[in-house]
């Protein structure tokens, strides 16, 4: 494992079109390779538009199997160009099975892993319910980190980055960065002030990640508004806001609103570093932490 890799976002809008949306996410991907990155991060659902702010089962023709199409063709790129790619998918496993899937991709070896969302929201725009069964813990590995030539990557989707315990999880297992692929925004009629809070929590929950483990976190958010289909809402705003932190929480560079291409020099071994001076791991009281297994501690 490298003690410096230069990592690479791809903040990007997106399209109900396919072959559109994929060009832009393979201009991103190119022009960071061209950069030196040996890892490039992609956003969640890049591949189409955020489909999810309406029900509509005509929707699941969007889905592709594993070694579908777009995963060829992200499996191409990661080949041709010399890189670990991270691409998202709706991943179609069966008939009336489907996930939303992160998939990991390891130069000329192909794919070498993935992670289904383990948690699905279900809220106003964002119904993802409707369209996504979680990851299994079992048959899927659960929380484990994703083991590449650029190091362990710990690799979880969006709605997982509200949650402590999935973040500990895979830096107990071993990972060396936390990833994140996200679609994230907000309602364009929200106040300023609560578009800001949104946002301003959003970053701060991935960075405590950052900092309770050690480890360098790795974000990559939509950008762009996408209308409800439906027209029962005004649609979202995605915010963008890409970013990549340090194991202290240290922001080493931060996308705005605007498509972009975040290309950043992350230091592995301050992990060791920090870790030495915060052992939040080794003073863990694990013999005291029963009870996060329930749902409510009710007295």
């Amino acid at each position: 494992m490298p003690a410096t890799l230069k990592v690479g976002l791809v903040q990007q809008a997106a399209w109900p079109d396919k072959a559109r949306s994929l060009a832009e996410s393979e201009a991103g991907i190119r022009a960071l390779a061209a950069q030196g990155a040996t890892l490039v991060l992609l956003q969640e659902l890049h591949a189409t538009h955020y489909f999810c702010q309406t029900e509509d089962d005509t929707l699941f023709d969007l889905a592709e199997p594993l070694d579908g199409p777009s995963a060829q063709r992200l499996a191409a790129l990661a080949a041709e160009l010399d890189i670990v790619l991270v691409g998202s998918l709706f991943e179609r496993r069966a008939a009336g099975l489907y996930h939303n899937t992160a998939v990991v991709f390891d130069r000329q070896q192909g794919r070498v892993g993935y992670y289904r969302k383990m948690h699905i929201p279900d809220d106003p725009g964002f119904y993802e319910k409707f369209y996504f069964t979680p990851g299994d813990a079992e048959a899927d590995a659960g929380f484990e980190p994703i083991d590449t030539s650029v190091g362990r990557l710990g690799l979880l989707v969006c709605w997982d980055q509200w949650y402590p315990e999935a973040a500990r999880l895979m830096a107990l297992a071993g990972a060396d960065l936390l990833l994140y692929p996200t679609a994230i925004g907000w309602t364009p009629t929200d106040a300023p002030e609560e578009k800001q809070r949104q946002k301003d929590a959003w970053t701060l929950i991935q960075r405590s990640h950052g900092v309770a483990n050690g480890l360098p976190v790795l974000v990559a958010n939509r950008v762009g508004h996408e209308p409800d289909p439906s027209g029962a809402s005004p649609g979202i705003d995605f915010w963008g806001g890409s970013f990549v932190c340090g194991p202290q929480g240290e922001l080493l560079a931060q996308a705005d609103d605007a498509p972009a291409h975040l290309l950043v020099d992350v230091d592995l071994s301050r992990s060791e570093q920090v870790r030495r001076v915060w052992p939040y791991l080794r003073d863990r009281r694990i013999d005291a932490y029963d009870e996060l297994t329930k749902r409510y501690r009710d007295r």
